[in-house]
């Protein structure tokens, strides 16, 4: 269900067009000043406050599409 919004999100902050659902976001280049602006983009478009070690724990577009959908 966010899995669109999340990857345009990563697309446009690690500045690639090709990630998939299942890339792991280290192994793209990501580090944690990259993080905390996905996680500010997270709140400000999206509405979700990820806190950082849930990022951690779930660092594909699928895992934490799936961690937003299961909040209530």
């Amino acid at each position: 269900m966010f899995v669109d919004e999340v990857r345009a999100i990563w697309c446009r902050e690690l500045e690639r067009s090709d990630i998939t659902p299942e890339q792991d976001f280290f192994a793209l280049g990501g580090h944690s000043v990259i993080m905390a602006r996905i996680q500010r983009a997270y709140i400000d478009e999206m509405g979700f406050e990820i806190p950082m070690d849930e990022m951690y724990l779930n660092p594909t577009v699928a895992s934490i599409s799936a961690y937003m959908e299961s909040l209530p």
